[in-house]
C-alpha cells in the first residue's frame, strides 16, 4: 500500500517537463545565450573582484610564453658558451636569463594563488546572490504554483544551480586565459611553419566533438532525473527528521525508506554508470587524433634539426610550444563543451525567473477603506487547483458583513481553508468575483490587503527561533516592539506558556539549534495564535485554531477572541 501511495505522489510527471527531458542540438546551443546573462549576474555581484579577476587571469596568459622563450634563450647562451670552450665569453647574460626565468614562475605561482583566492571569494558570493534571488522570485510567485509538480522540478533544478555556478565562473574566467596563452603561443608555431598549427587544431576536433556529444547527454540523464532526486530528498529527510521518527518507529517504516531510497539512487548510479563507461571508453579513442598530430608535429621538428635549420633552443621552444598548446587546447575543448554543458544548466536557473505570477498587481490600486463599511461579497465563486479539472469551490454565495462573526461548518475537503486562501487573494477565482465594499477585491493593493488581515492557518509553521521571533513573525516590521509582542501572546494565552520558560519570550524553540524547547502540539498552537494579534487587523481569520488544544484549552481561546472582538 505504502509502495502504492509513494508511486502516485512521485510519478506524476508534467507533459512539459517530460517533452524537456531531451534537448535538440539547436536548444543546446540557444543555451549559449544564458552566458551574456550570467557575466552580468557575475558583475553584478562584484565588480571590483570580477574585474581584478580577468586582469589577473590576462596577465597570467602571457607568462607561459615568456617562461618557453626565456628558456629558449638559456638553452641557445649555453651551447654558445660550450662549443666556444667558456674562454671567450661572460656568464653574466646566462645567469640573468636564469634569474629572470625563477621571477617570472615566482610571479606565475603567486599569480595562481591569487587567481584561486578571487575566484572563491567571487564565487562565493555569486552562491550567495543566486540564493537571494531564487528567495526573492519565489515570494512573487502565487501559491498554487507551489502545489504543482512541474513547478517543483523547475525550482529544484534553478536551487542546484546555486551552488555549482562558481565552477562555472571558474571555467569561463580560465577560458578565456587559456585562449590568450594559446593565441601567443600558436603565433609563434604559425611564425615557424602555419601548417603545423592546422595539423595540431585538426587533431583534437574528434576529441571534443565527443566530448560535446557526452556532455549533452549527461544533461538529459540529470534533467530527466530532476523528479526522482526530489523524491530521494523527500525520503532523506523524512527518515532522519525528529518531525517523523515517532511514527517510524512505532510502524517501523525505516526499512521501507531505506529500500526505497536504494531503489531510486541505484537505478540512477546505474544509469551514470552506464554513461561514463561509454564516455571514457570512446573517449580513449577519439584522443588518438591528437597524439598522433603531437608526434607528427614533433618528428617534423627533429627532421628541422637534424638538417641544421632549428637550433636546440628554437627546439626547446617549439617543442614546449607544442607540448602546451596540446594540453591547453584540450582543455579549452574539453572546457568548451562543460562551459556549453553549464549553459544548459543556466537555462534551468534563468528559466525559473521567467516563471511570472499568473496574476498581477492592480496598477491604479484602490486605497483599501478604513474601516470597512459593507464588507465581503462572493458572486458565484468557484476555483479550480493548477492542472486538476475537479472544482475545490464552487457557486459560492454569500456576504460577510463587516463587524459580523461567521463560522464556516463544513466536513474536510469541503474547501474551507480553499475559500479564506481567496478571501485573502493566495488564490485567484476561477470563475465569479469578490468584491469588498462594492469593489472587485483585485482593485485593491494585494500588501495592504493582507496587512490588514490577521491569520493563522491550521498548518501554521513552528520556527525554529525565540518565542518573540517567533511571534513576531505575524508583523515582521514589528520585530522589535517588545511590548506588541508581549501583548500579543497575552490576547492568544500563550503568555502562561511562556512565563514558564526558562528565557521567557527569548527562549529558542524547536530542537534543531542550541539549547532549543520543544512544546507541545497545544502550545505550539497558541504560540501561533500570537501571530495574528500581531496585526491591528480588521478583519481576523482563524482555521482551525484550537485543533491540537483540550476541551478546556479550546473553550477559553474562543472566549477570549469573543471578548476581544465584541467592539
Amino acid at each position: 500500500m505504502l509502495n502504492k501511495i509513494f508511486n502516485y505522489v512521485f510519478s506524476k510527471k508534467t507533459a512539459a517537463n517530460t517533452a524537456a527531458d531531451k534537448l535538440t542540438m539547436r536548444e543546446r546551443l540557444a543555451a549559449l545565450k544564458n552566458l551574456p546573462l550570467f557575466f552580468k549576474l557575475v558583475w553584478q555581484t562584484s565588480k571590483p573582484l570580477a574585474f581584478l579577476d580577468g586582469f589577473l587571469r590576462l596577465l597570467q596568459s602571457v607568462l607561459p610564453l615568456a617562461v618557453l622563450y626565456i628558456g629558449k634563450l638559456i638553452i641557445d647562451q649555453v651551447v654558445m658558451l660550450t662549443r666556444a670552450g667558456n674562454q671567450h665569453f661572460s656568464h653574466t647574460h646566462l645567469w640573468q636569463l636564469i634569474v629572470m626565468e625563477f621571477g617570472v614562475i615566482i610571479l606565475m605561482t603567486a599569480l595562481g594563488k591569487i587567481i584561486n583566492l578571487v575566484d572563491a571569494l567571487l564565487g562565493e558570493l555569486l552562491t550567495y546572490r543566486t540564493s537571494i534571488k531564487i528567495m526573492t522570485h519565489a515570494a512573487t510567485l502565487d501559491l498554487d504554483q507551489f502545489e504543482d509538480a512541474g513547478f517543483y522540478d523547475k525550482l529544484e533544478r534553478a536551487r542546484q544551480q546555486t551552488t555549482g555556478r562558481a565552477l562555472l565562473l571558474s571555467q569561463v574566467f580560465g577560458q578565456f586565459q587559456d585562449f590568450i596563452t594559446i593565441g601567443f603561443l600558436a603565433a609563434g608555431l604559425i611564425a615557424f611553419n602555419p601548417w603545423l598549427m592546422l595539423v595540431l587544431l585538426v587533431s583534437i576536433i574528434p576529441s571534443f566533438i565527443g566530448e560535446a556529444y557526452f556532455n549533452a547527454k549527461n544533461y538529459n540523464l540529470i534533467r530527466s532525473q530532476t523528479h526522482g532526486r526530489r523524491e530521494m530528498e523527500y525520503l532523506n529527510l523524512i527518515g532522519s527528521s525528529d518531525d517523523s521518527a515517532k511514527e517510524i518507529r512505532l510502524f517501523d517504516l525505516s526499512g521501507f525508506f531505506i529500500n526505497r531510497f536504494k531503489n531510486i539512487s541505484g537505478r540512477f548510479y546505474q544509469a551514470t554508470k552506464n554513461l561514463e563507461v561509454r564516455r571514457t571508453l570512446l573517449g580513449v579513442f577519439l584522443t588518438l587524433p591528437g597524439s598522433i598530430g603531437y608526434y607528427v608535429a614533433f618528428v617534423f621538428i627533429i627532421k628541422g634539426v637534424l638538417a641544421g635549420t632549428i637550433t636546440i633552443g628554437h627546439l626547446t621552444f617549439l617543442i614546449g610550444s607544442i607540448r602546451q598548446l596540446g594540453m591547453l587546447s584540450q582543455n579549452v575543448m574539453n572546457r568548451v563543451s562543460m562551459i556549453a554543458k553549464g549553459a544548459l544548466h543556466l537555462r534551468d536557473f534563468f528559466d525559473f525567473f521567467r516563471i511570472q505570477p499568473r496574476f498581477t498587481p492592480s496598477k491604479n490600486p484602490r486605497p483599501f477603506p478604513k474601516p470597512i463599511k459593507h464588507g465581503f461579497v462572493f458572486e458565484n465563486v468557484g476555483f479550480k487547483y493548477l492542472n486538476s479539472n475537479r472544482w475545490a469551490n464552487r457557486h459560492l454565495s454569500f456576504t460577510l458583513h463587516a463587524g459580523e462573526k461567521l463560522a464556516l461548518v463544513g466536513e474536510n475537503g469541503a474547501g474551507k481553508t480553499t475559500l479564506v486562501k481567496l478571501l485573502v487573494r493566495l488564490y485567484e477565482p476561477t470563475e465569479g468575483r469578490i468584491l469588498l465594499d462594492g469593489h472587485d477585491l483585485r482593485e485593491y493593493d494585494l500588501g495592504e490587503l493582507r496587512s490588514e488581515i490577521g491569520i493563522i492557518f491550521q498548518d501554521y509553521l513552528r520556527y525554529q527561533m525565540t518565542t518573540a521571533e517567533n511571534i513576531a513573525m505575524g508583523n515582521v516590521k514589528e520585530k522589535d516592539n517588545r511590548p506588541l509582542i508581549i501583548n500579543s501572546a497575552k490576547q492568544s494565552l500563550a503568555n502562561l506558556i511562556i512565563e514558564r520558560l526558562p528565557e521567557t519570550h527569548d527562549q529558542m524553540l524547536g530542537r534543531k539549534f542550541n539549547n532549543g524547547v520543544e512544546l507541545s502540539g497545544g502550545e505550539w498552537q497558541k504560540i501561533a495564535l500570537a501571530r495574528a494579534y500581531m496585526r491591528n487587523s480588521q478583519l481576523m481569520i482563524l482555521d482551525e485554531p484550537t485543533a491540537a488544544l483540550d476541551a478546556r484549552a479550546e473553550y477559553e481561546v474562543f472566549e477570549r477572541f469573543a471578548e476581544l472582538t465584541k467592539d
